[in-house]
């Protein structure tokens, strides 16, 4: 609860709030924000995406990303052969997926030294051990 302000996405507008007071609460957060008064305003926020500034969060350490780093990265396998695009990702439990748009879709797991061989945020590519036909 440490990220002020949030943002608060509905449809394409964000707006940022003030947050009173808040805790996790399984995998979701409750929270009180300041200028919610009553049911039906928090009602009216029910659903809304949170978010927060990128420079509010700490940076990556090696071999670390963000999700939102991944978007849009090229995923080529180790023959160096295209699959598509980081088009989102999955949380799983076990680890994350990413989900990869191209001639077809791959489900990848986003497993470091296994599965994922190399993350190149500059050149925009991600490396894989994956077979184009899986």
């Amino acid at each position: 609860m440490a990220y002020r302000p949030w943002y608060l996405r509905r449809d394409s507008d964000w707006q940022p709030r003030q947050l009173a007071e808040g805790k996790r609460h399984g995998k979701g957060v409750i929270a009180r924000l300041a200028d919610c008064e009553d049911r039906d305003q928090a009602l009216a926020l029910m659903n809304c995406e949170i978010g927060v500034q990128r420079d509010q969060l700490p940076a990556t350490k090696p071999g670390e990303y963000y999700w939102q780093d991944l978007l849009g990265l090229d995923v080529v396998t180790l023959q160096d052969e295209p699959l598509g695009k980081v088009d989102h990702l999955l949380e799983t439990g076990a680890n994350d997926v990413l989900v990869v748009q191209g001639e077809r879709e791959h489900l990848i797991p986003f497993v470091l030294d296994r599965i994922v061989k190399r993350v190149d945020l500059q050149a925009g590519v991600i490396q894989v051990d994956w077979d184009k036909d899986y």
